[in-house]
This record gives structure tokens, sequence and C-alpha cells, in this order.
């Protein structure tokens, strides 16, 4: 279910009422933990953080025209998704954040590669999800971009 939001403000404006108050405070977790560098966008359909070519004028490999992608915040059809690709590429942080997971939330985690649902906005852990934000600098998330690219392509 993608938006055709061209802004940050115009896919908020979109979001279901149902939804509205979880969702702008989950994007206030992740805005106000994330470090410095990352710009927010819309990507994909989506609410995103990216790498701006400023910083990383290599852009993204399967389209170098797009910013390097980091988080997409977005309301589905039936949940709000959360894609952290440091999840996805960095299995410490997996770890991490899997074995953390049940200290903030009573329900079994819902997470795919780089992708975790929420069905229930009551079970959406906000201060953690602010936690995850810190853990990766624009810096480190090249290097664990480039590192988990480099790999593939040899």
């Amino acid at each position: 279910m993608q938006s055709k939001a061209t802004t940050p403000e115009q896919y908020l404006a979109e979001l279901p009422e149902d939804r509205k108050e979880a969702f702008l405070k989950l994007r206030n977790a992740i805005k106000d933990n994330l470090p410095k560098g990352f710009e927010e966008v819309i990507g994909y359909g989506m609410l995103g953080y990216i790498v701006p070519h400023s910083i990383y004028p290599t852009g993204y490999h399967c389209n170098t025209k797009l910013p390097l992608p980091f988080i997409n915040l977005a309301s589905q059809k039936n949940f709000v998704a959360l894609y952290h690709m440091g999840i996805y590429g960095d299995k410490n942080l997996t770890d991490w954040f899997v074995a953390e997971y049940p200290k903030h939330v009573k329900t079994k985690i819902d997470i795919g590669k780089g992708c975790i649902r929420f069905k229930k906005m009551d079970d959406i852990p906000f201060e953690f999800i602010g936690e995850l934000a810190t853990k990766i600098s624009v810096e480190d998330w090249i290097s664990i971009y480039e590192h988990n690219w480099k790999s593939r392509t040899k």
C-alpha cells in the first residue's frame, strides 16, 4: 500500500485517524533520536530516513539517483511497518533488538529481515524504537552498507 504523497507532511495528513496518534509518536521517536546527517523524505511511497547524496554521492546501488535508504515507516493495510535496514544488515544489531524486544512489549515480535510489523498501536514500544534509532550513525550505516553490498558483488 504505497502513498502518492510527495512530502512527509502530505503523507502524515493521509493517515487513518485510528493510526495517526501512534504513527506520529513513532515518527517522533525516530526523528528525535536519529544521529545527525539522516534526512526525512518520502521514499518508496513511505516516510523515509536516508543518507543524502551530499553525504554519500554514490547513492543506492539499485538506483544511484536515489539516496541511500536507512529507515522507512509505513501505514500498511493491516499494520504499521518499520523497515530498518540496519537490522537487515547488521547481525549484532538484530540480535540485540530481538533479545531486548520482549523487555518492552508483551506480545510476540513480528519481524521479517528488516521489517517490524505493529498490528496493534498500543503495542508499539516508542522509547525502545527511539533507542534503536540511536544505534547506527550515518558513517556506521555507510560502512555496514558498503561491506554488505561489496561482499555480494564479489
